[in-house]
């Protein structure tokens, strides 16, 4: 048995690296397959991810386009398709550009069920040319040409960082993992608009050697070391362990992990705009909030505050 205290890491690093390296770093964590990495595994990686239709995974990595438009009947018709999970912005109405995000998830949905429009069919062409990889499979469905009157170029990540405190909310997404226990992830995964991805106790079997044969458990903040209290929750992981263990000798991961309580370890990726950060701040970290996500929350929004001052902060500092 193993006891490690909750954290967590902004993953500012993967901003620097392509989106593809990003879906699959951030996509491995599920299976805990991080040690499969290598120099020639991310192509096979995102095309088994698309054909198998594991869509959350497609969600990990995120882009900002500028888009001229030439009439305003073009802009409607985009509007009328009712985008999904996008941030669309046109900061100057008399100018006809817009600021466009979203996951490379969100972008293929639109290419997929609204190809047809102008504006999206000029956007899809741009990625698709961009971004072959993630769009291999429609393709072939139909041909995905630039159009007359419709001009795209990518938003570099740097120039994202010196939007206006409003536009930067919406277009900047950040993506943290969190080390916590899976009572604080059944919380977490309640936020929408979110994207998740998280370790997964139905296919990683603990008691294999990449997991030291043994269970992880998050330190518990509720009982001081040495009391009674921790005393006894010590010995109910021991026995939780033992037991787990013993039904792996019979039975697969799904069923073994049913007798796994809630401060068993795992792993989380969140991954959303400033905005939607902002939201899970004002909730998480007030004096109402669950003390187990305080304790990985209120560091991590002061920390989130030294990176994006214009946009955190007005909450202040937590208690």
């Amino acid at each position: 048995m193993r006891i490690v205290p909750a954290s967590f890491t902004i993953m500012s690093d993967l901003d620097q690296q392509p989106m593809a390296t990003r879906i699959e770093v951030c996509g491995r964590l599920c299976y805990k397959s991080e040690d499969k990495i290598t120099a020639d595994s991310t192509d096979p990686f995102i095309r088994r991810i698309v054909q198998h239709g594991h869509n959350s995974v497609m969600e990990m990595a995120a882009l900002t386009l500028r888009v001229r438009f030439e009439t305003e009947a073009m802009l409607n018709q985009l509007y009328q398709a009712i985008p999904r999970f996008l941030q669309i912005d046109r900061p100057l109405k008399s100018d006809k550009t817009l600021l466009v995000s979203g996951t490379v998830r969100a972008f293929r949905e639109l290419a997929a069920n609204h190809g047809n429009v102008k504006l999206i069919k000029g956007i899809t062409a741009f990625l698709a040319q961009r971004h072959p990889l993630f769009f291999f499979d429609l393709t072939g469905k139909r041909g995905w040409l630039p159009q007359t009157g419709v001009e795209v170029e990518k938003v570099p990540l740097a120039e994202v960082d010196r939007l206006p405190a409003d536009l930067l909310a919406k277009h900047r997404h950040v993506a943290v993992r969190f080390i916590t226990n899976r009572a604080v992830t059944h919380e977490i995964v309640r936020h929408r608009p979110c994207s998740y991805l998280q370790e997964s106790q139905r296919y990683c079997r603990y008691a294999d050697d990449k997991f030291g044969n043994e269970v992880t458990f998050i330190k518990p903040m509720f009982f001081a070391e040495g009391s009674a209290e921790h005393r006894l929750w010590e010995e109910a992981m021991r026995e939780t362990e033992r037991l787990y263990l013993e039904l792996l000798a019979t039975a697969t991961p799904q069923a073994a992990r049913t007798v796994l309580p809630n401060s068993c370890k795992t792993e989380i990726i969140v991954f959303a705009n400033l905005m939607e950060w902002f939201h899970i701040f004002r909730l998480r970290t007030t004096p109402a909030a669950e003390p187990s996500m305080r304790e990985v929350m209120i560091p991590l929004l002061a920390a989130m505050r030294e990176r994006f001052p214009d946009v955190f902060g007005p909450l202040g500092s937590a208690k």
